[in-house]
């Protein structure tokens, strides 16, 4: 399964969602015809948990639409962006205050609403400090990745939790080597150009 993932994925044969589709109807295949261990119990409870853990994801995703909203009715990322390109005036300052910023809103918004909240306001303000774009695109998708595994709503952070079923903040202390590792590289990407615009 995961050999015809990577190909049928990486061959542009598929989208996502149809992969996975396709790993599932592999998976019960396999398991009914072959391995002959699926049953129906089996199946339903599958069914049931993954039901679960798809309402557990909808239910952050839906309030992190929400507060996409909020912010952007209430101008929220504008404002901050402006307020660092009036007090904050050297280029690697700015540079700190998006990451924070980025870094703040990844951690309560799921990644592709950030990324339409932040991007078309982000881009001017990199233009303003000589950043490029590809930097920026960098920059910003670290950043929200970090996000993606951060509380109170890191969608991949819950998706673990609710597949492993344990506490949340013990896995949190068990990613702590990961989030140094994740702000090392979030530092070199935004202060050492030249990683991101060599291939350019």
């Amino acid at each position: 399964m995961p050999v015809m993932v990577v190909v049928l994925a990486r061959g542009g044969v598929v989208t996502p969602t149809e992969i996975s589709v396709i790993a599932v109807a592999y998976a019960l295949i396999v398991g009914l015809l072959i391995y002959r261990d699926l049953t129906p119990a089996t199946i339903l409870r599958c069914v049931l948990t993954t039901g679960m853990m798809t309402g557990v994801i909808m239910l952050v995703i839906m309030g992190s639409s929400t507060l996409q909203w909020i912010l952007s009715f209430e101008s929220v990322p504008e404002n901050l962006a402006e307020f660092m390109l009036e007090t904050l005036k050297s280029p690697w300052a700015v540079i700190l205050g998006m990451n924070l910023l980025m870094i703040l809103i990844g951690t309560f918004l799921d990644l592709p609403a950030a990324v339409l909240l932040l991007a078309p306001i982000f881009i001017g303000v990199a233009a303003k400090i000589g950043m490029e774009p590809i930097q920026l695109g960098v920059m910003m998708v670290v950043n929200l990745a970090i996000g993606l595994y951060t509380p109170p709503v890191g969608t991949t952070l819950f998706v673990s939790v609710a597949i492993e079923r344990v506490p949340m903040g013990k896995v949190v202390m068990q990613l702590l080597p990961f989030y140094l590792v994740a702000i090392l590289v979030l530092m070199l990407v935004s202060f050492v150009p030249g990683l991101t615009t060599i291939f350019l």
